[in-house]
């Protein structure tokens, strides 16, 4: 186990390389000059010369590249153009909602839409089962903005009952904190409650078809035991691939939803950036990202060993 684990650290070192080339390589892939951009219409010369000498276009491609993996070496991810402010600070700053967001998402998720498939799947074809995949097609099909903006009109304009926007620590109490991100945390999951729903109920279908499964439905074995405890169990390396995978939609709506609740996250942080070009920041919380999602896959990988005891590393 140790072994694999080292390996695929390992493996991750080419990833992240290419990750960080990608990402250092926006101020030159991207449309027209990145100085004379940021600058804006009114600025001189001379405050174009400036911005494109702090940003390093004047020197070498290979040379900058070199510097600034260093500088990520050792924990440098640079200055953001506006706020002047290191981008490790920017995102220590933002980080608490985005995790606070993505941690209830994941949670909320995963507690309804494993049972839904299940019951899905249990009843397959009755009315219980297309109500569900019905729901299923509804998340997937509905952009999370639009989702987000019909909670908020009616669960916060309406009905008065939540919070339309905004973010409270988790410092100032329990309940404020959750009381902000209930509309947030619905919104986000939606989509990702439809993915896993549709994947544990082919899952469960495949496995509701083995032999275990009839003999122990014969010998009269609870029928709540026979789906949760034996049939799911042997379902369970597609349902947490699929949860791993899904990783990636909270991290990429977290961004849209951050933005429609005004949440101060690392979503809002990077939709800012774009939006003024601060390409530190941008390339900051991109690189962290990137290496979130490494670790998640590796996570996953060890999960496999504790869900089916069939597979060694």
């Amino acid at each position: 186990m140790l072994a694999f684990i080292v390996r695929r650290i390992l493996a991750t070192i080419p990833v992240m390389a290419f990750v960080a080339l990608f990402v250092f390589s926006l101020l030159y892939i991207a449309p027209g000059d990145p100085a004379a951009i940021i600058a804006g219409d009114q600025a001189s010369p001379a405050d174009v010369v400036r911005i494109r000498e702090s940003l390093g276009l004047d020197r070498p491609y290979l040379i900058r590249f070199g510097e600034w993996s260093w500088r990520i070496v050792q924990g440098d991810l640079g200055t953001s153009i506006f706020t002047n402010l290191p981008v490790t600070q920017l995102i220590a700053q933002r980080i608490e909602p985005t995790v606070s967001l993505m941690v209830l998402t994941l949670i909320f998720a995963v507690v309804i839409a494993v049972p839904m498939g299940v019951i899905a799947a249990w009843k397959a074809g009755s009315w219980v089962d297309k109500a569900a995949m019905g729901f299923a097609v509804f998340g997937f099909s509905v952009p999370v903005f639009v989702v987000g903006y019909l909670l908020a009109w009616i669960f916060a304009l309406k009905l008065d009952w939540l919070p339309v926007q905004g973010y409270t620590p988790l410092s100032e109490g329990l309940w404020p904190w959750l009381r902000n991100l209930i509309l947030p945390t619905v919104t986000l999951g939606l989509v990702y409650v439809a993915l896993i729903a549709r994947i544990t109920r082919a899952t469960m279908l495949e496995v509701l078809q083995q032999d275990y499964v009839r003999t122990a439905n014969a010998k009269g074995v609870a029928q709540k035991d026979v789906l949760f405890l034996h049939s799911l169990k042997n379902a369970a390396v597609p349902i947490v691939t699929i949860i791993g995978i899904g990783i990636a939609l909270l991290i990429g709506g977290a961004a849209v939803t951050e933005s429609v609740f005004a949440i101060p996250g690392l979503g809002r942080l990077t939709v800012d950036a774009i939006l003024r070009r601060d390409y530190p920041v941008i390339q900051g919380v991109v690189l962290m990202f990137s290496l979130v999602y490494v670790l998640v896959n590796l996570l996953i990988d060890l999960t496999y060993t504790l869900v089916d005891p069939r597979i060694r590393y």
